[in-house]
């Protein structure tokens, strides 16, 4: 998927009624995950994310708001992208609800 004409997200839309459900590419363009929900108040912190996928296997993963850029494609869907490859996201270590 080309992003370059995609639109990125404006600081008041990074909120989970926006992201949950947005879907998570990572470094190769492939399709890893979709955020589950948010952390924080105000401006969530955390974002948590179902990963998984042919390469990775399924399991629940807490990131940094930063390091995911959150953008819109030209049917308005919202997704993000990330620099991670497969191996850096098998590596993260499990999320678990408290």
């Amino acid at each position: 998927m080309d992003h370059s004409e995609h639109v990125r997200l404006h600081p008041d839309e990074l909120k989970s009624s926006v992201l949950e459900g947005a879907d998570i590419y990572g470094a190769d363009d492939e399709r890893i995950g979709k955020v589950a929900y948010m952390h924080g108040a105000g401006t969530p912190s955390l974002v948590i994310i179902d990963v998984g996928n042919a390469q990775i296997p399924p399991k629940r993963i807490a990131v940094p708001m930063s390091q995911l850029d959150f953008m819109r494609d030209e049917a308005g869907r919202v997704h993000a992208l990330t620099s991670w490859n497969a191996d850096q996201i098998r590596e993260m270590p499990e999320h678990h609800d408290i």
